[in-house]
């Protein structure tokens, strides 16, 4: 299929009188024709395309069908009807009234298209430059970035039903690919043992024998691989993804020593972020937040909040479960800075702040990273003797505490994660007899008292800082506006339905996300051409009877 640009196209005449007559007010999609045109050209999708073969259909009407579609929650099949019977859609897409529109299996092919040749962000980077051509967005203002969790198209499976499943479903694979060759290798009991769905109800009662039971399916899943690996086994077993699947399982899940087959406990078992959790989902991974699991992936959400402007989705990332919120700020920040979109206040909450994040994001990037610290946790703070109590000469390269006793060493070293610190030391002479010393320090038979662990200068002293800035009221009133994407989260969750992917595998559904974020940004649009105020958060009509009576919801 080749690619061969055509230039906007005017909406039909015809196509535009009926649109007027049936939308006098106009709609989404006509407000969207209307302010931005076209939106998507087909030039911005040449490299996905061949220069040979017959001319597709124009990419840059499916990437708009794609975006309406999720804006409206439609399947495939949905969005191919709409742009055949809605009138507002064939007015977006300047097409004639008797366009006969296209199969709906087209839709899929665009975004494998899309993912094959990585321009699946490049559909909210295009709505983000056309928004600043317009100047309804700029670089230099406030942004706020949240995250949650996105549950994958696969049941969550606990260890010894994900070993199960991962049996059943290479032997099920086997079994329609090659019956013949399954039929010399299978077992009788595998048949009873993998015919059905695992379930854990299913497994038998104590510790002890499911222990026996998972290491039969261990058994059984190597009998399976060495079957497969053999001599006179047919090579393309091996490649089948079952079949792969199974053996990278039980490489984590399993060892075999001189005893035979072991279950892997603990400290030998590969970390979360590489172990699979579902063998229908090899990208998706276990996570867990405030004492909740799921299996799947993270996204995460940055938009504008400035007063004056529509507050647009300028970023979305997503990650597997088990990505840390920190480990994404730089990756945020970068990514902003490509669209030439770099604010210069970003608000988040604890979970993507760190000192060397804050510090990194001030000095290098000219970034105000806007978020609570960790508090001091260590006994004495809470007897008003932590750290902060300490002053600190850094040119002399001594700590004085607050009875006036001066620090006796300072010693500049690493962590093993190569953070640099200073050890700073008391003597027990000045600790011994300090008539506080019980709620300071609890060294005792030593050289040395009280002793105090410091960052790097500047990163100390940007924690300290912190730590007394975000303790007034100016600092809280500053902080409050980063409540207003928990919005955001609840809009994505109910018009998107970014809760559980509709895609297996990690490209599928960053490109879902991607597209979520422009339908958000359409309606957020929409509501800005119609001055639709934005809602505040709604209550029950009991919780709005407390406030009348003035008593707590």
């Amino acid at each position: 299929m080749s690619l061969r640009p055509q230039p906007a196209r005017p909406v039909p005449e015809a196509t535009a009188q009926v649109a007027r007559a049936a939308f006098p007010k106009g709609c989404l999609a006509m407000r969207v024709r209307d302010e931005l045109g076209s939106l998507f050209d087909d030039a911005q999708f040449a490299e996905a395309f061949s220069v040979r073969g017959g001319p597709g259909l124009s990419p840059g009407m499916l990437a708009l069908v794609s975006v309406l579609a999720f804006a409206e929650n439609l399947t495939d099949r949905q969005a191919a009807d709409a742009v055949r019977d809605k009138i507002s859609w064939k007015y977006a897409l300047a097409l004639e009234l008797t366009d006969p529109g296209f199969d709906f299996s087209v839709l899929s092919q665009f975004r494998d298209r899309l993912i094959e040749h990585g321009q699946g962000q490049r559909l909210l980077d295009e709505l983000l430059a056309r928004c600043q051509e317009a100047g309804l967005l700029s670089a230099g203002g406030r942004q706020r970035t949240d995250s949650t969790h996105v549950i994958a198209s696969a049941r969550m499976l606990n260890r010894m039903e994900f070993v199960g499943e991962s049996l059943r479903a290479a032997l099920e694979a086997l079994a329609a690919a090659a019956p013949d060759w399954l039929a010399g290798v299978v077992a009788p009991e595998w048949i009873e043992r993998y015919g059905a769905r695992i379930d854990g109800y299913r497994f038998p009662k104590g510790a002890d024998a499911r222990t026996r039971w998972a290491l039969t399916v261990g058994t059984d899943g190597f009998a399976l691989l060495e079957a497969v690996h053999a001599a006179g086994a047919p090579v393309w077993l091996r490649r089948i993804p079952a079949v792969n699947i199974l053996r990278l399982a039980w490489i984590q899940q399993y060892h075999r020593d001189e005893k035979g087959v072991r279950w892997r406990e603990g400290k030998d078992l590969p970390p979360g972020k590489i172990r699979l959790a579902t063998p229908y989902d090899t990208d998706a991974r276990y996570g867990e937040k405030r004492g909740s699991g799921w299996v799947g992936y993270k996204v995460h959400l940055s938009e504008t909040c400035d007063p004056d402007a529509p507050h647009l989705i300028t970023g979305v990332l997503t990650t597997d479960a088990a990505s840390g919120d920190a480990e994404m700020t730089e990756e945020i920040h970068q990514a902003l800075d490509a669209r030439g979109l770099r604010p210069r206040e970003h608000v988040v909450d604890a979970g993507y702040i760190s000192i060397a994040l804050l510090v990194n994001a001030r000095d290098r990037d000219g970034i105000d990273l806007v978020g609570p610290v960790g508090a001091d946790t260590s006994w004495q703070a809470a007897t008003g003797l932590g750290q902060d109590a300490f002053t600190i000469d850094w040119t002399a390269k001594i700590a004085i505490c607050p009875r006036g006793a001066t620090s006796i060493s300072w010693s500049d070293q690493h962590k093993p994660s190569g953070t640099p610190i200073t050890q700073v030391h008391f003597d027990a002479r000045d600790c011994g007899p300090c008539p506080v010393r019980e709620q300071c320090t609890r060294a005792r038979g030593h050289r040395y008292g009280r002793s105090l662990t410091l960052l790097s200068q500047p990163s100390q002293q940007a924690l300290d800082q912190q730590r007394a800035e975000q303790q007034t009221d100016a600092w809280k009133q500053r902080y409050n506006i980063r409540a207003g994407v928990e919005g955001t989260i609840s809009q994505a969750i109910r018009t998107g339905r970014i809760r559980t992917t509709r895609y297996r595998g990690l490209t599928k559904t960053r490109l879902a996300h991607v597209l979520t974020a422009s339908a958000l940004n359409l309606i957020r649009l929409d509501a800005w051409w119609t001055d639709t105020p934005i809602r505040g958060t709604r209550a029950s009509h009991l919780a709005r009877l407390g406030a009348d009576l003035g008593l707590a919801a």
